[in-house]
């Protein structure tokens, strides 16, 4: 088979990538083709979107693919984060200019729709983690603060769903993304209507949902004369950008729970594939989510606050003159004391701060514990609090599944980072296998080339990931242990309900 080219645009909370995945002789590669910033823009008082500037950069990259590989291009598809959306009136124009998930106009909002409808029900009907940046709580939001527009809303777009309609038109949103809401139903498969009609929020603009993979078009008249690409396919990846990350773990136990994965980046997601959502009183104590993967199975996992606490530490230590690149963060980090001081990574005071490093600081005097006073303790602290609750996480989700996790793939950025990685082992007592980095762009390519026929069932795209991208991963075996058992009590002892 000759090179085969697909595009895969892959949008961040930080920046976003135009991706050429070349399949050959049973081999894949990525090579990225246009790189552009992304980040939430202040509009009054609130966070949002500028997805016209994305569409635009986007716009952009599809022209240099369009230059460098011509006619071997096969399609192009969207991933990006999950629980933001778009809204699109009848005619076609958006409404609003799309919020960003950590706006605060969903303050509030979680406990109030538990006024509505018991959480008990509210869990039933997604299973989904209870989050005040949900999807459920922005619409919520939205229909209380801005019914006038709500009543102009004809369609309900997810993030990636929107650009495929730039894209190609099509008005369906994709089954994994969809399941981020906390208002898709994982045993109906549907939307939950009507649990969605308790809280007053018009159910007609919702869509169909498409599973990954499905072709949803062929791009526009415009974009074809704006980026000189042929009239290529349009293909839904999974387009959760954790579901597409999961797709491209280089597991050989597809349909077997004893691997885990830590998608690793500005949130960790971690969790296990499984064939069915998990529900019921126990998953809704540990507060798991169901989200949808691929071939209709679910990931059972749990969000945490992930790589997100050193992003902002530092952005603050920049502010005060302090520029550190990430490798040198984490050399201080490496040569701080272990164990000086541990927080909660999930605490609510951490989701959205004005100074991540004061937040810290002021969290730890709160809860009586040592206060980071050095850079290299602040980011120490960060990444020994992740690995304990990576550790709680992987525990809660082994006595759901009743079946022991034996390894733990770290995909995505944040595995590059192998003192995090080290750091997982030790306190999980797991292995820790790490690569592929651009998991995301992988699971995103190669369902794009199962749409095309050119590669077969999730097994072996898992094999082409793995024999493609051996040479990068790297294994972590567990070391020391004992002592981080030792601390592991007092790490579950500053665990409290304000957290997410």
């Amino acid at each position: 088979m000759s090179e085969r080219v697909y595009l895969a645009v892959d949008l961040g909370a930080e920046s976003g990538r135009v991706i050429a995945g070349k399949l050959a002789g049973g081999q894949v590669s990525l090579e990225e083709v246009h790189r552009f910033p992304n980040g939430p823009v202040n509009m009054a008082g609130t966070r949002r979107w500028d997805v016209l500037r994305l569409w635009s950069d986007i716009q952009d990259g599809l022209t240099l693919a369009a230059r460098k590989y011509g006619d071997s291009i096969v399609s192009v598809g969207v991933d990006t984060w999950g629980v933001d959306y778009v809204l699109l009136s009848k005619s076609g124009e958006v409404l609003g200019q799309p919020y960003n998930y950590r706006d605060p106009r969903t303050t509030g909002m979680l406990e109030h729709a538990m006024t509505l409808v018991p959480k008990a029900d509210i869990f039933a009907q997604s299973g989904v983690q209870f989050m005040e940046i949900n999807t459920l709580y922005q619409v919520i939001a939205m229909q209380l603060q801005d019914p006038e527009l709500m009543a102009h809303a004809d369609r309900f777009l997810m993030m990636p769903d929107f650009f495929h309609w730039l894209l190609c038109g099509s008005r369906v949103v994709e089954f994994t993304n969809a399941t981020t809401t906390q208002f898709y139903h994982p045993t109906n498969r549907d939307w939950a209507f009507d649990m969605l009609r308790k809280f007053n929020v018009p159910t007609n603009i919702f869509p169909e949902v498409v599973p990954p993979g499905t072709k949803l078009g062929s791009l526009r008249d415009d974009v074809v004369l704006r980026t000189g690409l042929q009239k290529i396919a349009v293909v839904a990846p999974p387009t959760h950008d954790t579901g597409a990350a999961v797709a491209a773990v280089p597991t050989q136990n597809t349909g077997k729970a004893n691997w885990a994965y830590i998608s690793s980046g500005t949130w960790s997601l971690i969790g296990v594939e499984v064939q069915d959502a998990v529900l019921g009183p126990a998953a809704l104590e540990l507060n798991v989510t169901n989200e949808g993967g691929v071939d209709g199975t679910y990931r059972l996992l749990k969000n945490v606050m992930g790589l997100w606490l050193v992003q902002e530490c530092r952005r603050s230590f920049e502010r005060k003159g302090r520029k550190y690149e990430y490798a040198e963060l984490v050399k201080l980090a490496e040569a701080a004391e272990p164990f000086r001081t541990l927080v909660d990574p999930n605490d609510h005071s951490f989701l959205s701060p004005d100074d991540m490093a004061t937040s810290i600081q002021n969290w730890c005097r709160a809860n009586k514990e040592p206060v980071p006073e050095t850079d290299g303790q602040l980011v120490r602290c960060c990444l020994e609090s992740l690995a304990f609750k990576y550790r709680q996480v992987l525990k809660g989700i082994e006595g759901l599944t009743g079946e022991a996790v034996e390894v733990i793939h770290v995909v995505g950025g944040g595995g590059k980072n192998e003192v995090l990685n080290q750091f997982t082992a030790n306190a999980s007592g797991k292995t820790v296998i790490a690569g592929p980095t651009e998991a995301t762009a992988l699971g995103n390519v190669l369902i794009q080339a199962r749409a095309a026929g050119d590669i077969g069932s999730l097994a072996e795209i898992r094999d082409v990931v793995r024999h493609s991208y051996q040479d990068e991963m790297k294994t972590f075996p567990a070391k020391d242990v004992a002592a981080w058992d030792v601390q592991y009590p007092r790490f579950l002892k500053l665990l409290r309900k304000g957290v997410i």
